[in-house]
């Protein structure tokens, strides 16, 4: 049978948790509904069979966190972990079943299948387009998410990369974890729960689910199944892909990401000197401007088509050219989103760069130290085989070193091109 969480790859704890949440959510709502056992199990053919999940969770509650692995329900989580690990694909899993019309995220229902697709009513999903998610976005949300949920079960707000919230926006958020509408789930996800990915206060009043990386074997295996890729390639993307289950199905699917994967490994075969070097850093620059572009110019113009056919563009009636002059406003805040996004497009296809490149050194490393574990880059294995004997241990980790701390550079909004080139010059001179 199909089943919400089937997507989410090597987390068998996390999916136990919010399969005994989900059943305590429904058993809270069977509760509100048909408080007296005997009229809802007349009423519910699955009431038995679902009380009997929750009975695990003995008080499932819906004001305040629950850091007990033995609580049920709550009314804020944060999801937690690498990149790649699924956090977003979990979120969106358990808001399908908590709109699952059996309680148990079977998958099939409409309230799972919408949820999936993105088109229940009662979910909202906040996914950052830009550097960051300001405080208008949120105080609006925030306001939508207190109204009752029209299919009468819950109304879930998901908020990807939940990190990237301004000072000002997380405390509206923090305004509505503290005093939940009744029947309200917050569902965030972030790279870890320090307080620079996520504040204390907030941290406090949720309940925390750790994913872990996923191994290769498991992302290779979700590959085969799922996608019907063949298990040699799947296997070569899934260690490639460093656990990166989105990345792993971009490389096996996309000709021109394994291009660009290529282009990226030949790079230190080509620092001889200071100026491959900074050819080098212009290459990879362009190419992810490049890929940026690509990815978000479909999206810039048909979102500039519409906002000039929403406010009369081409019309030539009585107003419409004061309405073409008032217009000019409008047109620069959307072009300003879209720079925005273009820069986190930019920033993201660098650091997917960034981390082949990491792996290429991790191999050199691991071969220098000849330690027993297999490498990331299988087709480069000898390339940094050979990096490994000429650099020695120390030399293989300041190269990988420079990477990492590029990509912390970056991450801390230092100009990228400054940043590659710093450590284009670093990985030369070793």
């Amino acid at each position: 049978m199909p089943d919400v969480f089937a997507d989410l790859v090597g987390q068998d704890e996390a999916v136990d948790t919010l399969r005994r949440a989900a059943a305590s959510a429904a058993a809270v709502l069977r509760a509100a509904h048909l408080p007296a056992p005997a009229v809802a199990a007349a009423a519910d053919p699955e009431y038995d069979e679902l009380d009997a999940l929750a009975d695990d969770d003995p008080a499932p509650a819906t004001d305040g966190p629950a850091d007990d692995p033995g609580a049920g329900m709550t009314h804020a989580w944060i999801f937690t972990g690498p990149p790649g690990s699924g956090r977003s694909v979990a979120a969106r899993a358990f808001a399908a079943a908590l709109q699952c019309v059996h309680g148990t995220g079977c998958g099939t229902c409409p309230g799972c299948h919408t949820t999936l697709t993105g088109t229940h009513a009662d979910v909202r999903l906040v996914a950052p387009e830009g550097l960051s998610i300001g405080v208008g976005e949120m105080r609006a949300l925030v306001l939508r998410a207190a109204s009752t949920p029209s299919g009468g079960r819950w109304q879930v707000v998901i908020i990807e990369d939940a990190d990237r919230l301004t000072e000002a926006a997380g405390n509206a958020l923090l305004k509505a974890v503290e005093e939940p509408p009744p029947r309200t789930v917050f569902l965030l996800c972030a790279p870890s729960t320090h307080p620079d990915d996520v504040s204390v206060t907030i941290r406090s009043r949720c309940r925390v689910v750790p994913l872990r990386q996923p191994s290769a074997a498991a992302v290779a295996e979700m590959l085969v199944r799922r996608d019907g890729i063949a298990p040699d390639v799947a296997q070569w993307v899934a260690a490639a892909a460093q656990g990166h289950v989105g990345r792993a199905r971009r490389l096996a699917g996309d000709p021109e990401a394994r291009g660009r994967r290529d282009a990226v490994l030949a790079v230190p075969r080509r620092l001889t000197g200071v100026g491959t070097a900074l050819d080098a850093a212009s290459a990879l620059i362009g190419a992810a401007e490049a890929e940026a572009e690509a990815a978000v110019a479909e999206t810039d113009a048909a979102e500039r088509a519409a906002l000039q056919t929403a406010l009369g563009a081409g019309g030539t009636g009585r107003g419409a050219a004061g309405a073409t002059r008032g217009s000019a406003g409008q047109l620069k805040d959307l072009e300003k989103r879209q720079k925005s996004r273009a820069t986190r497009a930019q920033r993201d296809a660098l650091d997917r760069a960034l981390v082949d490149l990491a792996g290429f050194y991790r191999d050199a490393l691991t071969s220098a130290l000849r330690a027993p574990v297999a490498p990331v880059h299988t087709d480069t294995a000898a390339l940094a085989e050979a990096g490994g004997q000429k650099w020695a241990p120390e030399g293989a980790l300041r190269r990988l070193e420079a990477v990492l701390a590029c990509r912390a550079a970056i991450e801390a909004n230092v100009k990228p091109r400054i940043a590659v080139e710093a450590m284009m010059l670093s990985l030369w001179r070793g």
